[in-house]
């Protein structure tokens, strides 16, 4: 049963396709036979309530010298898609927000997004963590850099980070008593003249497991996939992530990273949140990534694996009982 599917994505002529994910969902799209079309943020809009977009035809091959083609774009009414994915990398701005408005209409309408838009809006990736504290390590979420102050100082050492950052930007790891700490929290918050933040940030107590990886446990319809990818700091560097020059080891999972789907899987399902990864350090989980969650590519590669086959299998099997 062919299927339309419309991408919406940063600009696909910058992605890196050996490590790109959103990259593996098209390339598995077109395998089976349906019908690709790509947008960007500029290209939605709303008309009398109806949700439109500029859509290009997409046509993806998987080779590094040329990885895409696009026909002519045109405007075209949303509702007369089947899925739409919803693949804008952070941050999660107001803009971001008013994307998610409008495939929220063509949600209604009957069309799959996945995610969910406005799972989207109310799951910030590291608020949301949040509601499973039995799975995580002591964190504060504050505005009040005295506060912040006072957290680090009761734990010894932790790291701070931006609610809306990707890819380790932002992040600092600080021990107390740190000459640095005001200038750190100075930079997270957007402090005024009295020292008061004017944004949240995060602090969390710092798991020294860091050094064997900060694995992300990708989940599809809340069921995890068996191997998680390990982003292992390299040098004195002390954060995982691949963007930040961290080295990425697949690894089967273990019971308490299991334990820790389980938990949060049965909430993802009833939120429409189809495609997630959880970030797990030791035994803690730190974030879940709901925007644009990544590492396909790489555990594909190391295991013989078809992640986003799976996913299409799900979106499939979803589109077939609404057609029944």
């Amino acid at each position: 049963m062919p299927l339309s599917v419309a991408v919406l994505m940063d600009p696909i002529s910058a992605i890196k396709i050996v490590k790109d994910t959103t990259f593996a969902m098209l390339l598995e799209a077109q395998r089976r036979g349906h019908s690709l079309f790509y947008m960007e943020q500029g290209d939605l809009a709303l008309r009398d309530g109806t949700p439109w977009a500029r859509l290009a035809p997409l046509t993806v091959k998987d080779d590094p010298s040329g990885w895409f083609s696009l026909g002519e774009a045109r405007w075209q009414d949303l509702r007369e898609l089947d899925v739409v994915l919803m693949r804008k990398d952070p941050p999660v701005d107001q803009q971001f927000l008013y994307d998610t408005l409008v495939m929220e209409a063509a949600q209604r309408h009957g069309v799959q997004v996945i995610n969910d838009p406005r799972a989207l809006r109310d799951c910030n990736e590291k608020v949301f963590t949040l509601h499973f504290p039995q799975c995580m390590a002591p964190t504060l979420v504050a505005r009040d850099p005295a506060e912040l102050r006072r957290f680090v100082a009761e734990h010894g050492e932790a790291v701070l980070k931006p609610l809306d950052g990707m890819g380790g930007r932002g992040i600092f790891r600080v021990k107390a008593g740190d000459a640095n700490l005001n200038s750190m929290l100075e930079t997270l918050l957007g402090g005024d003249s009295h020292g008061q933040g004017r944004q949240f940030a995060v602090a969390q107590k710092f798991i020294p497991q860091i050094s064997a990886g900060d694995k992300r446990v990708l989940l599809v319809d809340g069921e995890p996939v068996p191997y998680a990818l390990a982003r292992i700091p390299q040098g004195n560097e002390f954060r995982g992530n691949l963007a930040a020059g961290g080295r990425g080891e697949g690894v089967p999972l273990t019971d308490r990273d299991r334990w820790i789907a389980a938990e949060v899987g049965a909430d993802l399902v009833r939120r429409g949140l189809r495609f997630v990864g959880l970030d797990v350090i030791g035994d803690y989980l730190t974030e879940i990534n709901v925007t644009s969650p990544t590492c396909v590519r790489e555990l594909d590669a190391q295991f013989g694996l078809n992640i986003a086959g799976t996913l299409f299998d799900a979106i499939e099997h979803t589109a077939a009982g609404t057609r029944v």
